[in-house]
């Protein structure tokens, strides 16, 4: 892919910890490109967090490398950080300082900060400006922290399980302005979220990781058009290519990638975006349901 259309990228990253614990992430190859919100998505352990934290700089891989906009975090760290908006799953907010005292502070870190948009954000949501980060809801403050990183004019949102805190109305209003302003701004998201409507709601990409590799890597339009759902046994003269088996309610289910001319058959049916997800989930584990596929029962 040309430079001028990536964002982010990893070129063979691994990551390892400890000889006694599997790596964090095996020679991942990913392209993240420009303009788009990509979820990022995959059990604990897969290698999520330790990817965000990569393209931060703040976790350097033991092989390959990663770059920010085509600047080497640690190579030139300043120059990589300033094209990035970082929000973790815990909210870094002073909790003496107020709404606007943050507003002020991310100004002397960001010169091209705009104030007036950040404080428009944050009046349109009902969050008082004098009010202490102490007093605010997780809700709210996962809020203010939005507001903060799309008024800084970052290139680059990096969220990482941001919403996990949240009650459903509360993440609803955090997506739809992280859209709205990544969408005005022409910026670039990659979200981490276990949870599948979030992903829905406000993705384009899906980027499926198991076990530090890459299982899925598609914009999800084309995921939804090329994958189907078989319910109990497979036929033999079903096209395409098995994905993984995983439990339905009170079935098997297999996910199954056709071609897009692959015509209908009966025993198919077009999968949701829930079980296109659980199937490649399921696939970077040997789990319940390969058992009962198997024909191994619960042993």
């Amino acid at each position: 892919m040309d430079d001028a259309v990536v964002a982010l990228t990893a070129e063979s990253v691994a990551k390892s910890y400890s000889r006694r614990r599997p790596p964090a992430l095996s020679g991942l190859d990913l392209t993240i490109p420009k303009g788009s919100i990509t979820a990022l998505v995959g059990p604990n352990g897969a290698g999520k967090s330790t990817l965000m934290k990569a393209w931060m700089g703040f976790e350097r891989p033991s092989r390959g490398r990663v770059t920010v906009a085509g600047v080497d975090p640690f190579r030139s760290r300043q120059a990589a950080i300033a094209r990035v908006g970082y929000i973790p799953q815990s909210t870094a907010l002073y909790r003496a300082l107020s709404v606007d005292d943050h507003v002020e502070l991310v100004r002397t870190f960001r010169p091209a900060m705009d104030m007036g948009l950040a404080r428009r954000r944050l009046d349109d949501l009902g969050i008082p400006l004098t009010a202490p980060a102490a007093h605010l809801s997780i809700g709210q403050q996962a809020q203010v922290s939005l507001a903060l990183v799309l008024a800084s004019r970052a290139e680059i949102l990096l969220l990482d399980e941001p919403l996990a805190a949240l009650d459903p109305l509360a993440r609803r209003e955090f997506l739809y302005v992280l859209v709205d302003g990544v969408r005005s701004a022409g910026a670039t998201a990659v979200l981490t979220s276990h949870v599948v409507t979030d992903v829905e709601q406000a993705c384009d990409r899906l980027v499926i990781l198991g076990a530090g590799r890459k299982l899925l890597d598609e914009d999800v339009a084309t995921s939804m058009a090329t994958h189907r759902i078989a319910a109990g046994a497979l036929p033999s003269d079903a096209p395409g290519t098995v994905i993984a088996s995983f439990l339905g309610l009170g079935e098997i289910l297999t996910l199954v990638d056709v071609q897009p001319d692959a015509g209908d058959h009966p025993a198919l049916r077009r999968a949701t975006f829930e079980e296109l997800m659980l199937g490649y989930l399921a696939a970077g584990r040997t789990g319940l349901a390969q058992r009962l596929a198997g024909g191994k029962g619960l042993s």
